[in-house]
């Protein structure tokens, strides 16, 4: 008789970091210390995008500190290399053409493309079942702001929201839409014959419901046998618990399986902030408990109905990481359950990802990979998340000064 599955312990360094070097320890010491300095972070979120544009010659400091931290190449052949060396500690990899901030037609249709050769690579890698697609890449902002806010004037379902709000549109708009919806279905055609999902990021509340429409749509074609299409659910939204069901009840009406990456939230102080000065009630949970609450709330529904589910616990809370693995292994579940995974950010929360892996659970790296300058908004959304929220700078800390500690000591 087989031992029950032991459950992981984030306290664990010494598998945490295996993959780490002393001088990478290091390193990252530094620079999360860095990070802790709000007015340092601050200062550089402003100067570093502003020297890369005036062409200041900072490449190598940035590729040498945040780059080589945060981003797994600027290629998809170096990113090759350290998918093999997380593989190597059985975590997987999802893969992010990490390029934004881009406008024009033309550069989506390359973005497009350029997303149909991650997906061709990541069919070839055994380690790297999903990549993430952001629809502000393949779309132009103020298209999707023109499409959402026809649809939240309607209490209507979504589709039927999308559907109205689409014959609402002037013609030009409507084929601009056109021609981002083809965008998409190349996109998730391509991951489907090839057997690799695809997770669609979450953006700004002002532009998510043709977005929310879209990968419902898709899901619909795509995810009739397993789940390939994945749209993210920022649970620092009130609404995104209940609207998670409607999905569900969705998915089981129409006869495929909903994909659902549940994330705590991007965009905190900028959907605060719009609010505030638009006069509209924040969309936003009034404090990190209610969110971490809803969070856990989600993840238990979706596990519930994991038949129908498709789940990526993409989170860098140890109580939820653990809820889903208690959860499941109550439901008697396999913590390889094709239908349920777990990431984390490259770069960050190694004690969450490697002991998970150690434990037997399906785990990924979030690794995004790209030109220097095409990542620097990536890299300064990393430095300011690790400023705001609480507690993470100081954890990420405390955990490398352990396994440095340890190290010297053992040795």
């Amino acid at each position: 008789m087989q031992n029950p599955p032991t459950l992981p312990s984030f306290e664990n360094t010494a598998l945490a970091f295996q993959y780490k070097s002393d001088a990478d320890l290091k390193k990252a010491r530094f620079l999360f210390g860095m990070m802790s300095n709000p007015w340092i972070v601050k200062l550089g979120t402003v100067l570093t995008p502003w020297a890369i544009r005036v062409g200041l010659p900072v490449k190598g400091l940035i590729h040498s500190t945040l780059f080589s931290q945060f981003i797994g190449g600027e290629s998809l052949a170096q990113t090759a290399t350290v998918a093999k060396k997380l593989a190597n500690y059985k975590v997987q990899v999802i893969l992010d053409y990490g390029v934004e901030g881009k406008q024009g037609e033309s550069f989506y249709d390359e973005a497009r493309d350029q997303f149909v050769k991650v997906i061709d690579f990541a069919a070839t890698q055994p380690n790297i079942p999903f990549i993430s697609i952001k629809l502000t890449g393949l779309a132009r902002f103020q298209l999707l702001e023109e499409i959402h806010s026809k649809m939240v004037s309607m209490e209507l379902p979504l589709l039927e929201r999308y559907e109205k709000a689409l014959n609402l549109l002037p013609l030009e708009s409507l084929n601009e839409w056109g021609r981002v919806c083809s965008r998409m279905e190349k996109i998730c055609f391509h991951a489907a014959m090839r057997q690799v999902a695809v997770a669609l990021d979450a953006e700004e509340t002002w532009i998510q419901e043709p977005l929310d429409a879209l990968a419902a749509v898709m899901m619909e074609l795509c995810n009739k046998k397993r789940p390939i299409v994945y749209n993210t659910y920022q649970l620092y939204r009130s609404d995104r618990l209940a609207f998670i069901k409607q999905m569900h009840q969705l998915a089981l009406e129409r006869g495929y399986i909903s994909g659902a990456k549940l994330v705590r939230g991007a965009y905190m102080e900028k959907e605060r902030k719009r609010a505030a000065l638009m006069g509209y009630a924040s969309p936003i949970n009034p404090t990190k408990e209610s969110t971490d609450e809803l969070y856990d709330q989600a993840l238990i529904y979706c596990i519930d109905y994991l038949d129908s589910f498709g789940i990526i616990v993409a989170s860098h809370n140890e109580k939820s990481n653990l809820l889903a693995v208690r959860k499941l292994l109550e439901k008697g579940h396999s913590l390889q359950h094709s239908h349920i995974h777990w990431s984390q950010l490259y770069g960050m929360s190694d004690n969450i990802t490697f002991n998970l892996a150690n434990a037997g659970c399906g785990v990924s790296k979030y690794l995004p990979f790209g030109p220097i300058e095409d990542v620097v908004p990536y890299l300064m959304r990393r430095a300011q998340e690790n400023t705001s929220v609480k507690g993470q700078t100081g954890r990420e800390l405390g955990l490398i000064q352990k396994e440095l500690v340890r190290r010297s000591q053992s040795s």
